[in-house]
C-alpha cells in the first residue's frame, strides 16, 4: 500500500492540500492585465493559492466589497474614494503599485481647434472631457493648467467615459478631453483630435503613482503569508509585464494573455500602443500618493487626509524586493522610459 502512495504521489495522483480561495476585483485596462498573466501562468497556483478575478468598472465601486471582505484585494486608478475609505477608518491600504509615469495619457484637443488652443491658458473657458469626478484625470488636468495659475473652475468640465469622448469630441461637445490608450489612438487615427499635451511634463512630483493593488488590511493581518504569497505573485506577472512593455521577446505571449481575458479586441493596436509604465518591485512613490491627496482635499472632494502610513502598506513592496532580486531588464535596446 505504502509503494502504491509513493508511485501516485510522484505520478501527480494524490489530489492537493485545498488552496485557499481569494478573489481580486480587478479594472479591465491594461496595468490590470498584469493580474490576468499571474493568473494564466500559473503564478498564483504556483504559491497555493486559487484565485478568482472579478471585472469593475472602477476602484471605487470595489472598496464597499473589499471593506466587508467579499473580495481581498482590488486594483485600478487611484481615486477620492480610496482617499475617503481609509479617512473613514475602512480596513484598506494600498499594497502594490501597478501603474505609474509615464502614464501616456494625452489631452486631446479637437482636430479644428489646433490653431486655436496652443497653451494652457487657451483652456480657461473650454469644455474638457474627464472620465470621472474625483479621478487621477482632475488632478492631471489641474496640474496642467496651475502651469498658466488656472484651476478645475477655470474650465467647464464634462464627465464622461473615455470610451465616449471620441463620439463626444467628433459632434463638437468637447473642446478636449483627457485621454488614456487605447481611445488616444483611435481618436488621432481618426482625425477627430491632435495631441496636446502629456499631463507627465507638468506633473510634480514625478513619478506619478496613478494604479494600484489595495488589500483589505484585516484580512491581510490575519493572513499574512498568503497576503504576501498574493503580492509576490502579482509582482512577478508586473515583472513580465514590464520586460513586454519594453518590446522584449514576451511581448506577444502577454498580447495573447491580454486578448484572451477581453483586455481589448485589437491585436495589432493592442501591440503597437502605448501601455501605462509600473515599478518592477510595485513601489509607490509616496510623495505622489500624497500630494494627490491634497490635491482633492483642496478641491472639497474629499473632507479629511491621512498619513502616508494608512494610506500605503510598503511592506509588500519590500517583500517582493527582497524574494525576487533586482529587475534585468531583457531588451536592454529600449528606448522607454519607466518599467525598469
Amino acid at each position: 500500500m505504502r509503494s502504491l502512495l509513493i508511485l501516485m504521489a510522484l505520478a501527480g495522483l494524490v489530489v492537493p492540500a485545498s488552496a485557499q480561495k481569494i478573489t481580486i476585483a480587478v479594472v479591465p485596462s491594461v496595468p490590470g492585465g498584469a493580474t490576468y498573466v499571474a493568473l494564466d501562468k500559473g503564478y498564483f497556483r504556483d504559491a497555493g493559492l486559487d484565485v478568482d478575478i472579478e471585472r469593475i468598472d472602477s476602484l471605487g465601486k470595489a472598496v464597499a466589497f473589499l471593506a466587508t471582505n467579499q473580495v481581498q484585494a482590488a486594483q485600478g486608478g487611484i481615486n477620492a474614494g480610496f482617499y475617503n475609505s481609509v479617512a473613514q477608518g475602512l480596513p484598506v491600504a494600498l499594497a502594490l503599485e501597478s501603474g505609474s509615469s509615464p502614464t501616456y495619457h494625452q489631452i486631446i484637443v479637437r482636430s479644428d481647434l489646433k490653431d486655436q488652443i496652443r497653451t494652457p491658458a487657451d483652456l480657461k473657458g473650454r469644455t474638457v472631457g474627464l472620465s470621472s469626478p474625483g479621478s487621477t484625470s482632475m488632478y492631471e488636468v489641474a496640474s496642467v493648467l496651475a502651469s498658466a495659475k488656472l484651476e478645475l473652475k477655470d474650465i467647464e468640465a464634462k464627465n464622461l467615459a473615455f470610451s465616449q469622448m471620441a463620439a463626444a469630441m467628433a459632434n463638437g461637445a468637447l473642446d478636449a478631453a483627457m485621454e488614456v490608450a487605447p481611445f488616444t489612438e483611435r481618436m488621432v487615427e481618426q482625425k477627430i483630435g491632435v495631441p496636446w499635451a502629456d499631463p507627465d511634463d507638468y506633473i510634480h512630483p514625478l513619478p506619478m503613482s496613478s494604479v494600484g493593488y489595495v488589500v483589505n488590511t484585516d484580512w491581510a493581518q490575519k493572513n499574512r503569508d498568503t497576503a504576501k504569497k498574493l503580492f509576490l505573485a502579482l509582482a512577478r506577472a508586473g515583472r513580465d509585464y514590464c520586460q513586454a512593455y519594453h518590446h522584449g521577446p514576451n511581448r506577444s505571449e502577454i498580447v495573447d494573455i491580454f486578448l484572451k481575458n477581453r483586455i481589448g479586441t485589437d491585436r495589432d493596436l493592442l501591440d503597437r500602443m502605448a501601455w501605462q509604465s509600473r515599478t518592477p518591485n510595485g513601489d509607490f512613490n509616496v510623495a505622489s500618493i500624497l500630494d494627490m491627496q491634497a490635491f482633492f482635499k483642496r478641491e472639497g472632494t474629499i473632507d479629511k487626509t491621512s498619513p502616508a502610513d494608512k494610506l500605503v502598506d510598503t511592506s509588500y513592496a519590500a517583500d517582493v524586493a527582497k524574494e525576487l532580486g533586482p529587475f534585468e531588464l531583457i531588451n536592454k535596446a529600449s528606448p522607454l522610459k519607466g518599467c525598469r
